[in-house]
């Protein structure tokens, strides 16, 4: 993989309140680019805060099923040229949320759904072997409802790696469910944080894409591992380019929703007892391979951290990081308008 510098760069804010569009990127953005602002996740807001800063499409959620408000979100995706995707969480034993979702989101024109087994990080999720297996037996039967409504529903589903299942347990997952309205949202970075390869993670999970989060990754060591930081694209560590050429091989008309989340890093904390827990067949194979790769590409500067600075630097930063990222994809990797 090629080595990239990050750093911080300046935070000097190009005014929210411009009149003119920026030039358009065809990548989207998820909703926790803006984490920090609380921009807005809903998808008449969201689709309006995108177009202005530039972006080609957004993975919101839907306020309600309002035929109205459905319509309205309908028209104003195809008005202003950009993709719709829904996010929405798995269906328990009661499915009619779900099912209502996915019709409402088909409604609404949305291409598809974007979903997660897990709300946070199994390194930190889970005490034991135990819970975590629990875990496991629920999200079967969560994947296996919603593999089939999606079927039903003719709307593709897309299940985000998402600091939960290694490599290694999400193929044979994706073997079993995976179809043509069922399949990943593959995260190119997350699954560092489990020690998986990230060109391994995505040449095994592209086969079953559905859809995607961009985003390039910096990473440092410290005490208890290391620190793994989303940077602007570019900025990281991750081979672009190869990314976006093998999920076009298998789906070439997938939509690339910017996951760049302003933040301080996350300590993966793969050398204390807890993070090994829920890892039975895992070894030392994966340790020393991740920290190999942390060493080599050790970056040019310290990591950012945002817990210094004021609410309203912590916001410059996060746009700015946000329209960087819109930049180097319309420039660099070609995610603009034919």
């Amino acid at each position: 993989m090629t080595r990239r510098t990050f750093f911080a760069g300046s935070t000097a804010l190009i005014a929210a309140a411009q009149t003119e569009r920026p030039a358009p990127s065809t990548m989207g953005l998820s909703p926790d680019c803006f984490g920090i602002k609380k921009g807005p996740r809903t998808a008449l807001e969201h689709l309006e805060a995108a177009w202005r800063i530039g972006a080609g499409g957004v993975q919101a959620i839907l306020p309600n099923f309002e035929p109205d408000y459905l319509k309205r979100v309908r028209q104003r995706a195809e008005e202003l040229g950009i993709y719709l995707e829904i996010t929405t969480p798995l269906p328990g034993p009661d499915t009619s949320q779900f099912e209502r979702t996915l019709a409402a989101a088909k409604e609404a024109g949305a291409r598809c759904i974007r979903s997660v087994c897990l709300s946070g990080r199994r390194y930190e999720n889970f005490d034991t072997l135990e819970s975590w297996q629990a875990f496991v037996a629920d999200s079967e039967a969560r994947l296996g409802r919603a593999a089939a409504i999606a079927a039903r529903l003719k709307i593709p589903v897309g299940i985000e790696n998402h600091k939960d299942w290694t490599v290694e347990e999400m193929v044979p997952l994706m073997r079993r469910y995976a179809g043509e309205h069922f399949g990943v949202c593959l995260d190119w970075g997350n699954n560092m944080s489990l020690l998986d390869d990230p060109v391994e993670t995505v040449d095994a999970l592209a086969p079953f894409i559905v859809n995607s989060h961009i985003k390039d990754m910096a990473v440092a060591e410290y005490e208890d591992g290391f620190l793994l930081a989303e940077a602007p694209l570019g900025q990281g560590m991750l081979d672009l380019p190869y990314f976006l050429k093998t999920i076009r091989r298998y789906r070439p008309d997938t939509r690339f929703s910017l996951d760049m989340l302003t933040r301080n890093p996350l300590k993966i904390t793969c050398l204390t007892e807890k993070y090994w827990r829920t890892f039975p067949s895992r070894n030392g194979r994966y340790l020393a391979r991740t920290l190999a790769m942390v060493r080599a590409h050790k970056p040019a500067r310290p990591l950012v951290r945002i817990d210094g600075l004021s609410q309203e630097e912590k916001e410059r930063l996060e746009e700015q990081n946000v329209r960087q990222c819109l930049d180097y994809a319309r420039d660099h990797l070609g995610l603009r308008p034919a």
